[in-house]
């Protein structure tokens, strides 16, 4: 009996025109969407790691196997020169991840479709370094951060455009005192502040969650917030327009009209903006380190120092996960500190007699 040759009876496949391409690399990004899912992959960060495919692949302008290591050289360290280390250290994963599965499953469908023999571009000498978890950040302690604000505050006379100066200290102000998210203080509404909910009145803060959907709280007023929008909302949010009691109005509006008159609402990137620039004119040893997130997590961390209880805590920053409120605030916990000091007086009562 005589072996006969076996061979490859699929059709060879080699791509040659644009159209073709792309509809190659969108089957490819498609499976991996359904691969990950199936591996139990929640959406939020499925859909994290496609923007970050979709974002190299744009940067890029040729799909991604032909990406060698120097081209991803060029994107860490110049285009993504700016961003946070923590970003960066994301975006890696997500590529890398995904080279896996184009290595794994298709690399040598690939290979006849173009030409290219798939590698992933990220080795031992590019790829950023540290944890895709949250990091500790360790807030300024309190006097730092009143300093702050009283110079922004002192700020306003002589400022060219005071309007702006006083909105951004207002949004970051409460940043420290309650801890809303930047993007919660830019979709914050003048009729979201509900002053009669409660002791202190609350205000509604809503964000962006999963696949488009909002996700609100009520924010209790406390700690001094409640003063503050008072003062913000009875006097220079009225400098802006004259619709603050008009439903849905900005409750930090920016410098640019719709086409009524009214106000727009102030976006992130300002307030965060406006945050770095006195920072570093007045509090120069934060430069770089203070940011709207990092001001959440001193909120959180004074607010545990004053005896409120984390599971308080987790409430009003909208964690859903305690571990999370935990990191918060554990700058503020002591027990390893006062467990040494109880070591050392029961060793003084023990042998202090002793010569």
């Amino acid at each position: 009996m005589s072996l006969a040759i076996v061979r490859d009876l699929r059709p060879e496949l080699r791509l040659t025109t644009p159209e073709e391409l792309a509809a190659f690399e969108q089957d490819l990004l498609s499976e991996f969407v359904l691969a990950r899912a199936s591996a139990g992959i929640s959406d939020g960060t499925v859909a994290g790691d496609v923007g970050v495919i979709v974002e190299v692949r744009s940067w890029f302008t040729r799909p991604l196997w032909e990406m060698e290591p120097r081209d991803l050289d060029r994107f860490f360290g110049r285009h993504q020169q700016g961003m946070a280390h923590a970003t960066k250290v994301h975006k890696a994963h997500s590529l890398s991840v995904y080279f896996e599965f184009l290595e794994l499953r298709h690399k040598p469908a690939i290979h006849r479709a173009t030409g290219y023999v798939v590698e992933s571009p990220l080795d031992e000498i590019n790829r950023p370094r540290g944890s895709t978890l949250s990091r500790l950040r360790i807030p300024p302690p309190l006097g730092e951060v009143d300093h702050l604000f009283s110079a922004w505050r002192d700020e306003v006379p002589q400022a060219r455009k005071p309007l702006s100066i006083v909105r951004s200290y207002t949004a970051m102000r409460l940043a420290s005192l309650i801890g809303p998210r930047v993007s919660e203080l830019s979709l914050a509404n003048v009729d979201d502040i509900h002053w009669e909910l409660g002791q202190f009145g609350k205000i509604l803060l809503r964000g962006k969650g999963r696949r488009g959907k909002k996700k609100e709280r009520l924010v209790p007023l406390i700690n001094g917030s409640r003063s503050l929008l008072e003062w913000w909302v009875d006097g220079p949010r009225w400098q802006y327009d004259d619709r603050v009691d008009e439903p849905e109005a900005p409750l930090f509006p920016s410098e640019r009209r719709a086409a009524d008159g009214s106000s727009l609402r102030v976006d992130t990137d300002t307030l965060r903006l406006h945050l770095k620039k006195m920072v570093a004119q007045h509090l120069p040893s934060q430069a770089g380190k203070l940011t709207p997130h990092t001001l959440r997590h001193f909120a959180a961390s004074e607010l545990y120092r004053q005896g409120m209880d984390v599971v308080a805590i987790q409430e009003l920053l909208g964690h859903k996960w305690i571990n999370t409120t935990m990191i918060y605030v554990h700058v503020n916990q002591t027990h390893v500190e006062d467990a040494w000091v109880r070591a050392g007086e029961r060793g003084r009562a023990r042998f202090g007699g002793a010569s």
